[in-house]
């Protein structure tokens, strides 16, 4: 579809074939992000990695970031921050329990921690207290960039709550950087960049995965749950908590975070692409300027591509290694825009899921399914808050009183 959204051309695919001819021949064209107020207050004038034009200055933050934090080699060393915060999940979960009792649980909170503990570590050496808000998803582009005369009149005050966003992370950030300056020599940060020299990124830009999704399908699935656990019991030394290096044994395990991931993906439309020059996409004459949203939802859930695609069904990935092919799986987008940290984020996600299945039993509160009611916006969330009972299991007793 080729739309108007006031001033602003938008192009909306829908198709595995149309959004490969824009993510391979089209490429470096589709390569950049729209500008927007947003971008231009909250990216420093668009010069972060996520919101930088294609050009020299985001190749050299791409390539900044994707070895010092994303390379094999950098998940590797960081392998310790994911394990000591997992098991720190752990010990905060215990502390509000027995051991036969069930107990209710807000999954979203202990989640949440856990996702901007290990940032934290891995940016900053240290955990840190959560800041309400400042990093959490926000618009990239608004209906005053679509009407601009709405800007002009001040339309509810969005350009003030920017500024005063970009302050509070501004303020947030710079404390960081001066903390890392005054701490050289004594960070406990794995990233190093000179002997001595702690890397911090200077801004800390993520969109959290909402895990509760993969807890809410578990919870409405106990079969599958059933048969995730009894693939840990079976490839996990008995008295060991699950490690990084144990989730190439557990192939199921990976199948539930794909289909998790195919029925809920993180952003339904992805991070919207911007074209910088004229082009062909399916014969059609698409102009400079347009904006591209690709409709991953639509597209994970094409009966014509997916065998009864509205139904949880793990064992559809069964024997797929790495990114399923033809464009029909694409959680993580494409292309040279695609998310660098798609490997950091499918390793913490199978560590934190299969340590709490490990670790835990679970039930649903109540007798119906776990309302999985979505709201939607530049990510996809829950529109109620995931609470679950919970319990140690007898058999892992001997191992989490040593937690």
């Amino acid at each position: 579809m080729y739309l108007y959204f006031g001033r602003r051309p938008v192009l909306i695919v829908s198709s595995p074939s149309i959004a490969q001819q824009c993510f391979s021949k089209n490429d470096i064209i589709f390569a950049n992000r729209p500008e927007s107020h947003a971008t231009k207050i909250l990216g420093y004038n668009n010069t972060t990695l996520g919101f930088s034009p294609y050009g020299a200055h985001w190749k050299s933050l791409h390539r900044l970031i994707t070895i010092q934090v994303f390379s094999s080699a950098s998940l590797l060393y960081s392998t310790g921050i994911r394990a000591e915060e997992t098991r720190l999940l752990v010990k905060r979960l215990l502390q509000g329990s027995n051991q036969t009792a069930w107990r209710k649980v807000n999954l979203n909170s202990f989640l949440f921690q856990l996702v901007y503990d290990v940032v934290m570590v891995m940016v900053a050496g240290k955990q840190g207290s959560i800041v309400d808000n400042i990093f959490g998803p926000s618009l990239i582009i608004d209906i005053c960039d679509y009407v601009p005369l709405l800007r002009w009149v001040g339309f509810r005050g969005m350009e003030k709550k920017l500024v005063n966003l970009h302050q509070r992370r501004d303020s947030f950030l710079q404390g960081l950087v001066n903390e890392a300056r005054d701490n050289i020599g004594r960070s406990r940060s794995f990233f190093l960049i000179e002997e001595n020299k702690t890397f911090v990124q200077e801004l800390i830009h993520t969109t959290t995965l909402e895990w509760s999704g993969l807890c809410h399908f578990f919870l409405n699935h106990p079969h599958e749950l059933e048969k995730a656990r009894n693939e840990i019991d079976n490839n996990i030394t008995h008295g060991k908590l699950l490690k990084d290096s144990d989730l190439p044994k557990l192939p199921f395990l990976r199948c539930i975070l794909n289909e998790t991931l195919r029925l809920y993906p993180v952003g339904p439309l992805l991070v919207p692409h911007s074209s910088s020059e004229d082009c062909k996409v399916e014969g059609f004459d698409i102009p400079r300027g347009t904006t591209l949203l690709v409709n991953a939802w639509e597209i994970h859930r094409d009966r014509k591509l997916w065998e009864e695609p509205e139904i949880f069904k793990p064992d559809r990935f069964k024997g797929i290694e790495g990114v399923f092919d033809g464009f029909r799986f694409i959680p993580f987008g494409m292309g040279r825009r695609a998310c660098p940290g798609s490997g950091m984020a499918m390793r913490l996600m199978g560590l934190a899921l299969g340590t709490l299945i490990q670790c835990f039993e679970w039930e649903r509160e109540g007798h119906g399914l776990v309302d999985l009611e979505e709201v939607c916006g530049l990510t996809l969330s829950k529109a109620k808050k995931l609470e679950a009972l919970y319990r140690p299991r007898p058999s892992m007793m001997n191992l989490l009183s040593q937690v």
